[in-house]
């Protein structure tokens, strides 16, 4: 399957060195996710996504 499944939104303006998609991101992949943070241009946002087989899994959880 190549889909994707948005796990998550945050605005694009978020406070000067605050990365928190980066940061949901990490957490994550900490917990054995393949996230990655991907930009939306068409809505000013950042999406946490995972791709592929994974979104078989996500959905499943």
């Amino acid at each position: 399957m190549n889909g994707r499944v948005v796990l998550e939104r945050f605005p694009a303006g978020g406070p000067r060195g605050s990365w928190p998609a980066e940061e949901f991101a990490r957490a994550r992949r900490g917990e054995g996710q393949r996230a990655e943070v991907v930009m939306d241009l068409a809505t000013d946002a950042f999406l946490v996504i995972v791709r592929g087989q994974e979104v078989e899994e996500c959905a499943a959880a």
